[in-house]
């Protein structure tokens, strides 16, 4: 196949530039960059080159046609919106198909809550876009399920993601003051204010402080998108689920906190009850539930009644 053909209906692919990245609709740009300097690494021509990689013509043509073009679509702010309101469309169509016709993951993520949907669809994208360009040769299947998957979890959970994009500009400023807490972890908890990401983990602790849960999830929802490696975060969301006594959930984020910092003391006071006994103990489980995305993903295999059109 040569530098410069590719096939139309790879081309295609750009009218879903996260498909082509393989990032999930929520990315902002630190995630975007990542993915995109990932790919660079992986599939750019001088790369190729080096190490004679017999489908370097495949690379080149996708990195060129595919990835360069789809990365320009979302590093500008307002080609990113119209792309997610092109997306939008997309997926307001895909209400008018049956359920039934649509794959195993929609009917998934149906039975969910929404924190457990957007955990899973972040999950399944995560599966997906390991294995993306691992085989070139089936780089279009994955890109078609990744493709879907963003526009079930548009149809099915419609977060505002212009204003998530827009959130460190638009954020009001507000005087906030040192908070009180009656818990019997605030020893634990350690709110500094020095960006917005602290600022949603400070309001979060005010509706903590107050028992109001769901306000408590959205607001740390929205700081651990800002800084996604802060383990505190985690925790007192792990916290806040177990306070709502969703087991599950809190095992799941009170284990990322311990991942991120095995020394956190919030998650280490609450691992144990939840049958957490050290980071190192979960990467079998962590790994069990991997494979079982894994299975679930690959019991979907888009038809030709499945294909997304521009």
């Amino acid at each position: 196949m040569s530098q410069t053909f590719l096939p139309p209906k790879w081309l295609q692919q750009l009218c879903n530039p996260y498909a082509v990245l393989g990032i999930s609709v929520s990315a902002d740009n630190r995630q975007i960059l990542k993915r995109y300097h990932t790919l660079a690494k992986l599939l750019h021509p001088d790369r190729q080159a080096k190490n004679c990689n017999p489908d370097s013509e495949l690379a080149t043509a996708i990195f060129s046609r595919l990835i360069n073009p789809a990365y320009e679509q979302l590093k500008h702010q307002p080609k990113r919106l119209m792309a997610i309101a092109m997306l939008r469309s997309d997926a307001k169509a895909l209400e008018q198909k049956p359920l039934s016709s649509q794959s195993a993951i929609t009917e998934k993520i149906m039975e969910m809550s929404t924190p457990q949907a957007e955990l899973f669809y972040e999950e399944a994208i995560a599966s997906y876009a390991e294995d993306q360009y691992k085989s070139l040769e089936r780089f279009y299947q994955v890109t078609q399920q990744i493709s879907i998957l963003n526009l079930v979890y548009l149809r099915l959970h419609k977060p505002d993601l212009t204003l998530t994009q827009k959130a460190v500009r638009i954020l009001p400023e507000v005087e906030v003051k040192p908070v009180e807490l009656t818990l019997d972890e605030q020893t634990d908890l350690k709110p500094v204010l020095t960006n917005y990401a602290q600022r949603h983990y400070q309001r979060a602790i005010e509706y903590v402080r107050l028992a109001k849960w769901p306000l408590a999830v959205q607001e740390l929802r929205d700081a651990i998108k800002l800084e996604p490696d802060n383990s505190d975060y985690y925790a007192l969301l792990g916290l806040v689920h177990l306070k709502q006594k969703f087991i599950g959930m809190a095992r799941v984020y009170i284990r990322q906190a311990l991942k991120l910092n095995p020394q956190n003391s919030l998650a280490l006071k609450y691992a144990p009850g939840l049958k957490i006994e050290s980071y190192e103990n979960t990467t079998p489980k962590s790994m069990a539930k991997a494979m079982s995305i894994a299975a679930l993903l690959s019991r979907f295999s888009p038809g030709k009644g499945s294909q997304v059109k521009c």
